[in-house]
């Protein structure tokens, strides 16, 4: 049962890291507000930080 549920999971953390990349494939729209591009720049920091500490957990399970 724990398994299953570890499986499922990863499933759903692999398909999140598929639709992120997908994402960072799209050639950004040009920015006029600093606002905004300030808050975008703090999203993909935060995202990027999540991505590791799932890599890091995925890391830790396989081994």
């Amino acid at each position: 049962m724990e398994e299953e549920r570890i499986l499922r999971a990863m499933a759903r953390i692999k398909a999140a890291t598929r639709r992120i990349e997908a994402a960072a494939t799209v050639p950004p729209v040009p920015v006029e507000d600093s606002a905004l591009a300030e808050r975008h720049e703090k999203l993909r920091k935060e995202a990027m930080a999540t991505l590791a500490q799932i890599d890091s957990l995925i890391g830790e399970m396989e081994a």
